[in-house]
């Protein structure tokens, strides 16, 4: 009796070892070759709008579709921070109170807005002017990618350790920077 539960566990050992590991292990793999892939199609985005100054519906797609080849689902979102400067008075109701000082205010867009501008519903092609999103020098620009669906990294991993992670992202890329340039 002993021996054939021996031999059976020695088959359950063999099959986990010759073929679940390695399967996990590609699948980890694969979730670093996407994260890798979610890096660097990020950082060429955000820095291209940094250089240029502005976003075209093609920009946005293009970085899509280099996004979509890692199989996962993405939740993407931007931010725009355009920055104000706000004279200071000690009155604001008498120009001669002016106290030779400015405040730096932020102007917030979001994911939203700026979704909204370059995708508007009307019939204007792709690389129509009035589909441009223009920034200024000394904005911020800011972007982060999350993976939303379950990797099959996840999934063997949760499976051989015998947890569930839940809805943690596997990945997750914020980036962003101060726009350096006006090239429009």
């Amino acid at each position: 009796m002993s021996n054939s539960v021996s031999k059976l566990f020695a088959a359950f050992l063999a099959l986990l070892l010759m073929y679940v590991v390695p399967s996990a292990e590609l699948a980890r793999r694969q979730d670093d070759l996407s994260r890798m892939v979610v890096y660097q199609s990020a950082t060429k985005f955000v820095d291209s709008v940094r250089t240029k100054g502005y976003i075209t519906p093609t920009m946005y797609n293009d970085f899509l579709r280099e996004l979509e080849a890692t199989g996962n689902v993405y939740d993407i979102e931007m931010e725009h921070q355009h920055k104000k400067y706000h004279p200071v008075y000690d009155d604001p109701a008498n120009p001669g109170s002016f106290r030779n000082s400015y405040m730096v205010v932020y102007d917030h867009y979001y994911h939203a807005d700026l979704i909204r501008y370059l995708f508007p519903e009307s019939t204007a092609p792709l690389d129509d002017s009035s589909r441009v999103y223009h920034l200024t020098a000394g904005d911020m620009f800011q972007i982060q990618v999350r993976s939303i669906n379950r990797t099959p990294g996840k999934i063997f991993m949760d499976a051989l350790t015998g947890s569930y992670s839940g809805d943690k992202a596997a990945i997750v890329f914020p980036y962003g920077g101060l726009v350096l340039n006006e090239d429009y």
